[in-house]
């Protein structure tokens, strides 16, 4: 490749020996066996449309996950989109994006942008509990608790995909073609396990007869602070589950019951510290299993 003196160059021509590098870099990646990830941002009436092609020519190379996120354009970060007004894509836009791409191509649906030095779980940043000043000198290790550890977590697993075997047997005897979109509060462990208006995001599935699928999160401003809802928080949350059919949590107090069932959502803590897909399946089974068809 030749290429010209820096100063020669305009934007359009940087870019261009940037896209070549960047998918030579690909192309170099996968022919050594190497798992690449691609990240897009999504930018509303600027490349929605065009991260259709994007995904088409990473694949095309390789890539082994294609990661599309959501513009953040807070003014506050000082961005060029932030200080023109741009606006991110909403989560609806986001997912009708994603479900075009779900032809094969293997999209990564539960990044919470976080930085890639963040510690803990995601969308909780532990970083300043790990600093160098507060390891001690001397660390003692006890080798059978971590044992004790992974014989838990192996029980738990075992118990989780006999769930998931079960939820899917009986979504496959519901006469209900539509899927529908379940919101889940949860603080981890496969659970339902949150207080609706503890929570500061909700776990999103999509299920029908064919099954359960997870297809991204929605971040939220927690509703209820000590024992106090803000109406302004409730009307957010409200209108970051646009397009959801129900929430699932582990408790919800009548007022934001009420609001949820006036916009056309229902919510309940009936399924509370279930497994998240036995959870879904008997919401779903009780909205729509009017009609069960007798499974072999």
């Amino acid at each position: 490749m030749d290429f010209l003196p820096e100063q020669a160059l305009d934007g359009a021509g940087r870019s261009k020996i940037l896209h070549e590098r960047q998918m030579l870099g690909l192309e170099m990646l996968t022919a050594r066996g190497i798992l690449t990830k691609i990240n897009s941002v999504m930018i509303p009436g600027v490349n929605d449309e065009h991260l259709m092609e994007v995904n088409r020519v990473v694949k095309a190379r390789g890539a082994f996950l294609h990661n599309i996120m959501p513009l953040i354009s807070d003014p506050a970060h000082g961005t060029h989109y932030g200080l023109t007004g741009q606006r991110g894509p909403k989560a609806q836009e986001l997912k009708a994006l994603q479900d075009r791409l779900s032809d094969g191509t293997k999209l990564m649906r539960h990044c919470r942008q976080c930085r890639a030095d963040a510690v803990g779980l995601l969308g909780e940043d532990r970083g300043q509990e790990f600093t160098m000043d507060q390891l001690a000198d001397e660390v003692s290790y006890d080798p059978s608790r971590r044992e004790t550890y992974r014989e838990v977590v192996a029980q738990e697993r075992g118990e989780h995909m006999k769930q998931r075997e079960a939820a899917g047997a009986m979504l496959a005897g519901i006469d209900a073609e539509t899927p529908v979109l379940v919101a889940v509060a949860t603080k981890g462990g496969g659970r339902i396990n949150q207080h609706f208006g503890h929570a500061r995001e909700f776990q999103i599935y999509e299920v029908s007869a064919s099954g359960i699928t997870f297809t991204g999160h929605r971040k939220v401003d927690n509703y209820c602070e000590g024992g106090w809802g803000e109406d302004a928080t409730l009307d957010s949350t409200i209108e970051a589950l646009e397009g959801v059919r129900a929430v699932l949590c582990a408790k919800v107090g009548d007022c934001p019951r009420d609001s949820l069932k006036e916009a056309g959502i229902e919510v309940s803590h009936d399924y509370a510290h279930d497994w998240i897909e036995a959870g879904i399946t008997g919401w779903y089974a009780s909205a729509f299993g009017t009609e069960i068809r007798q499974t072999a």
